[in-house]
């Protein structure tokens, strides 16, 4: 289940199977630490959670910001595991 945060949108109206209701609650509460930490509040940041599992996913602005997504959604109770699959944000285009 994908989570922009910073809040979700309930009730779930996907094709899919609707997600757990734990995973839902873990997705809601990892968006509200994001969108409150003022390293991680104005990131692009998509959080998305599969059996008690932490997808974070998105551009971020320096390593810094990275870690601390990723930290603070391992701080919240119940995650079993955080994949932090954030990118840094580059400044520059790269040529083709």
């Amino acid at each position: 289940m994908v989570m922009p945060w910073p809040y979700p949108d309930f009730p779930f109206a996907g094709d899919g199977p609707a997600p757990d209701g734990e995973d839902v609650r873990l997705a809601a509460l990892v968006a509200q630490r994001l969108s409150v930490d003022w390293t991680t509040r104005r990131q692009q940041i998509t959080v998305t959670v599969q059996n008690r599992v932490v997808i974070l996913a998105g551009l971020v602005a320096d390593a810094e910001t990275r870690r601390a997504a990723g930290d603070l959604a391992w701080d919240v109770s119940g995650v079993f595991d955080v994949c932090n699959a954030l990118r840094l944000h580059s400044g520059r285009r790269r040529g083709r």
